[in-house]
């Protein structure tokens, strides 16, 4: 054998063409766009089991998606808007409380869905190479359909009040609601993915999520105007990056008071700065939670 390779001293080596190379990641930072775009097939894929199994076997079915938000806004409106008597803003109770119930509940799925998303799919993740990033972007985009029924339900009531001559007047700042929307998607994937990449090692925070979730809905204007906030409260409140997206989108489709930009600014900034550190932290975390999952 060393003699035929001694015969054929100029013949260059075989190379493999392959069409993917793994290797490790240098920079906690490093995201490959280009990666995560071509494993978009698999990301629809995801987009479809995460929307099928959610009510793949109840009676209703995606009917759940109109009857969720139509059951919290009569609780809403009967609790606070009737025994309660918290004022809306001359807004029409049912349509100021579907409105920021609407806003709220897209970001509080992104944020409980991906913060299981080590625990949930450490089986997946232990078989197959895929980016990782891949699964909570899905999540994001399955629950992102769910938004858009819902919003396309409270469109409905929004046309019916208007019809019956109900003084609801959406403005330009409708322009505004794509970006809305990527800001809720923003921070409930910034906070999901920190919040996943600590239950790795703390199983508990899994049990606060839920709660403090909810607690955190009472902290930001969904069942009370900003308007109704006594002064000495009203800057801890606007320092919930959700504040200024939920008094937006309620501004955007009922009119109610003026928006104000240097606040929507504050969440577009604590958005990207959330993502910065949620993507270091799941970086870091991804290279070895097959270690403590």
């Amino acid at each position: 054998m060393s003699n035929s390779l001694h015969n054929r001293p100029n013949e260059p080596l075989r190379q493999e063409n392959w069409s993917m190379v793994l290797r490790p990641k240098r920079s906690l930072f490093e995201v490959n766009l280009r990666e995560l775009w071509q494993y978009r097939d698999l990301i629809s894929l995801f987009v479809r089991r995460d929307f099928v199994s959610k009510y793949k076997q109840t009676i209703l079915g995606p009917i759940w998606f109109i009857i969720q938000p139509l059951l919290t806004t009569l609780m809403f409106t009967v609790v606070f808007g009737n025994i309660a008597g918290i004022p809306t803003d001359g807004i029409p109770k049912i349509l100021f409380y579907m409105a920021g119930i609407v806003g709220w509940n897209y970001f509080s799925t992104c944020l409980n869905d991906t913060s299981q998303t080590f625990i949930k799919n450490a089986s997946i993740f232990g078989k197959v190479y895929f980016p990782r990033l891949a699964m909570p972007i899905s999540i994001v985009i399955s629950n992102l359909v769910s938004f858009v029924i819902q919003f396309l339900f409270l469109l409905v009531f929004l046309a019916y009040f208007m019809i019956k001559g109900i003084h609801v007047s959406p403005g330009i700042e409708v322009l505004l609601l794509p970006l809305l929307v990527l800001i809720i998607a923003g921070l409930g994937l910034g906070f999901g993915i920190i919040i996943s990449s600590l239950t790795t090692k703390y199983r508990d925070l899994v049990h606060l999520v839920t709660f403090g979730v909810t607690l955190w809905m009472y902290a930001t204007p969904v069942i009370y105007p900003l308007s109704q906030i006594p002064e000495k409260y009203k800057l801890l409140v606007l320092a919930n990056p959700m504040t200024p997206v939920i008094e937006t989108f309620k501004t955007a489709l009922l009119g109610t008071g003026s928006v104000n930009y240097l606040q929507l600014l504050y969440s577009v900034g604590f958005t990207v700065v959330l993502l910065a550190v949620g993507i270091l932290i799941f970086n870091k975390v991804e290279k070895t939670f097959m270690d403590t999952v």
